[in-house]
């Protein structure tokens, strides 16, 4: 495994402040020993083919197939095929080695989550309730330690199920405003619209001569291209790339925008705008004559796709 960093992204060897990315690499009959992490991670396979283990749960994948490992769930990873395998492995992990937090645990053994006092009432009788009439609760120390689960699973998006969709996309021609892409929806992440709970995955065509409309949001954006060539425009410098390159194409809130040279371009994004969401800091401007929108919290922005 290598690290790949950023070295102005501060503690944690970051390609971000929030994001790390590992090149790993598994040759034919490797496999990893088992590990878990209060880290979440999106694993993005892009050469060979493999399968994972995550708390007793098998994924098999293969070349641009996406899955999450949740927090603290035991994974490890298995090449058993004859062929090398390498993929691409993002992280939460630098905000939390920031935050002086980053657990890691390298004899992990699997089992269910801990109850606590196993002879405990399932009903709390501590309720939280309203004071006065303006909106705001008191929760007693008994909800505290004990919040609502939202239960997060290891899902696997199939590219070649990803990418059938994304071709329907292709018909919107030249005038859509939008992007032609899908984000990796986990539905655990709820309104953040996210593939973890820090970030999500999208996987975007870009056909031939499509030149994006500038845009800006504090999110942090992180492409890797696996088809065509293009470039793009980041507070006014050009940047080509092409297959195979991994680029931070958004800087938080830098102006910037993408375009595809003769033909067709697929990249795959990571974005922490979930984290964001979350802390009510997602301020996002979708046109750069428009006002700002505090996504998740003020509102949002619409398209010009038909409906069908």
């Amino acid at each position: 495994m290598s690290i790949i960093c950023n070295p102005v992204s501060g503690a944690g060897d970051g390609f971000t402040p929030g994001i790390g990315i590992a090149l790993c690499v598994l040759k034919p009959g490797e496999r990893t020993k088992p590990i878990r992490h209060n880290s979440s991670l999106v694993d993005f396979c892009i050469l060979g083919s493999g399968r994972t283990m995550i708390d007793g749960k098998e994924i098999r994948y293969s070349q641009y197939d996406l899955w999450n490992t949740p927090p603290w769930a035991v994974y490890e990873h298995f090449n058993d095929t004859t062929e090398i395998h390498v993929r691409l492995s993002y992280s939460n992990a630098p905000l939390l080695e920031k935050m002086k937090v980053h657990i890691v645990d390298e004899d992990p053994k699997l089992s269910t989550s801990g109850n606590g006092d196993d002879g405990a009432d399932p009903v709390n009788p501590f309720g939280t309730f309203e004071i006065g009439s303006s909106g705001a609760f008191l929760m007693p120390y008994e909800k505290l330690i004990n919040p609502d689960v939202v239960k997060h699973e290891p899902l696997l998006w199939p590219w070649r199920v990803v990418k059938n969709e994304l071709e329907r996309l292709r018909s919107l021609g030249q005038s859509y405003l939008g992007r032609r892409l899908y984000l990796l929806y986990n539905p655990a992440t709820g309104h953040t619209n996210g593939t973890t709970s820090n970030f999500f995955a999208a996987i975007t065509l870009r056909p031939p001569n499509i030149v994006d409309r500038p845009h800006r949001h504090t999110a942090a954006a992180i492409n890797y291209f696996f088809g065509g060539r293009g470039f793009s425009t980041i507070e006014g410098e050009r940047y080509s790339w092409k297959a195979g390159d991994l680029m931070l194409t958004a800087p938080g809130w830098a102006i910037h925008n993408h375009a595809a040279y003769d033909e067709d371009v697929y990249e795959m994004t990571i974005q922490d705008s979930p984290l964001n969401i979350w802390m009510g800091s997602l301020l996002w401007q979708e046109n750069l004559n428009q006002p700002l929108e505090v996504l998740g919290a003020t509102g949002g922005f619409a398209t010009n796709r038909a409906m069908r």
